[in-house]
């Protein structure tokens, strides 16, 4: 009996460990497509990654920005023009799955600018809803 028992316990972690290789494989292309988006300019398309909902926060040097609306009007303002985006560069450090529909991710982004080049940190939050991971809080300094 213990052997079926194994391959129960067995095949459990396997299916876990595939599931959040997939989550995970989801999130990732969620931030390239995002990067993309910012390396062509175009802010709305950036903006599909995070939650379109009033309680999406996002906490930046100015503070806390709550909604989706106001967020992408904080980009359009920090971001008018592609001298200011620039070329958009990640590097993720972490990825941590926190329970099944939440992940956190921390890494680096970094600007590529003609008018002089910024970089900083981010902590993001990522809910999966409607069978789609977005960003429902973002930290970004």
């Amino acid at each position: 009996m213990r052997i079926p028992l194994l391959l129960f316990v067995a095949g459990m972690w396997v299916s876990a460990v595939f599931a959040q290789d997939k989550n995970v494989r989801a999130i990732l292309a969620l931030l390239d497509t995002q990067t993309a988006a910012w390396n062509k300019g175009d802010l709305q398309g950036f903006m599909k990654g995070y939650w379109e909902n009033d309680s999406l926060r996002f906490i930046g040097k100015s503070g806390i920005t709550y909604g989706w609306n106001n967020t992408l009007a904080n980009y359009k303002r920090g971001y008018p023009d592609t001298a200011a985006m620039g070329k958009l560069h990640f590097t993720i450090l972490v990825v941590k799955r926190l329970s099944l529909r939440y992940y956190e991710v921390v890494g680096k982004w970094y600007l590529k600018r003609s008018i002089g080049d910024a970089s900083g940190h981010y902590t993001l939050l990522l809910r999966k809803i409607k069978g789609n991971w977005v960003i429902v809080a973002d930290h970004s300094s």
